[in-house]
C-alpha cells in the first residue's frame, strides 16, 4: 500500500505576470498566502499555472522559488506533462533539479494516444527521476481518458504515487479505487465533486 503524498487540499497555484513576464514577487506572495493558510500541497505550473505557455527558464524559476519557500511546510508538486514524451521527461528532470517534492503529468493532449501509449508515456516519465509521479486524468481538456485498467497497470510502478481524477465520472473513480486499492491514491480534480470523491476513497482535492 502506498502512503499518499498529502491529504486534504492542494492548490493548483496561478502564475502571475507583469509586463509580459512572470512576476516572481507576486508569486512569492501567493505562496505565502497558501502556506499561512495551512495548505497541504501546492501544484506549480499546472494547467491553472499556464504551463503550456511558459518557457523552461520561467518554469525553473517558479519551481525553485516554490521549493525554497515551502520547504517542509507543504508538498511542492511540479506540473511537467506535455503531449511529447521526451519533452515531458526533460521537464521532469529539470523539475527534480529545482528541489520539488513530486511531479504531476497530464495525459498527452490532442494526440489521442492508445491506452498502451498512455502507459508507456507515464512509465517513461516515472523512470526519468527519483521523484514520485501523480497521473492526471482530465479528458475534457486532453481528448483522451485513462482507463481504470490502465490505472491499475500503472499503479504497480513504485514511483507512480497517485492520480488526480478530473474526468467527472464518479463511476470510473469507483472502478479505479476497486481495481487499484491502496496502490494508487486518488485526489479529486473537480472542486464540485470533492465530497462525493472522498466518499469513494479519495484523499482530498487538487483544487
Amino acid at each position: 500500500m502506498k502512503r499518499p503524498l498529502f491529504t486534504g487540499a492542494a492548490t493548483a497555484i496561478v502564475t502571475p505576470f507583469l509586463d509580459q513576464n512572470v512576476d516572481l514577487a507576486a508569486f512569492e506572495r501567493l505562496l505565502w498566502r497558501q502556506l499561512d493558510a495551512g495548505i497541504s500541497a501546492i501544484v506549480v505550473t499546472g494547467t491553472t499555472g499556464e504551463a503550456s505557455t511558459l518557457r523552461l527558464e520561467e518554469k525553473e524559476a517558479l519551481w525553485r522559488l516554490a521549493a525554497a519557500t515551502a520547504q517542509n511546510d507543504a508538498v511542492v508538486i511540479a506540473g511537467v506533462g506535455t503531449n511529447h514524451t521526451a519533452q515531458s521527461v526533460a521537464l521532469a528532470k529539470a523539475a527534480a533539479g529545482c528541489g520539488v517534492d513530486a511531479l504531476l503529468a497530464v495525459t498527452p493532449y490532442y494526440n489521442k494516444a492508445t491506452q498502451e501509449g498512455l502507459y508507456q508515456h507515464y512509465i517513461a516519465i516515472a523512470e526519468a527521476t527519483s521523484l514520485p509521479l501523480i497521473l492526471y486524468n482530465v479528458p475534457s481538456r486532453t481528448g483522451v481518458a485513462l482507463a481504470p485498467e490502465t490505472c491499475r497497470r500503472l499503479s504497480l510502478h513504485p514511483k507512480i504515487a497517485g492520480l488526480k481524477e478530473a474526468s467527472g465520472d464518479l463511476s470510473a473513480l469507483a472502478k479505479i479505487r476497486r481495481l487499484c486499492g491502496g496502490e494508487l491514491p486518488v485526489w479529486c480534480g473537480n472542486d464540485d465533486q470533492t465530497v462525493a470523491a472522498m466518499s469513494l476513497g479519495a484523499y482530498g482535492v487538487i483544487s
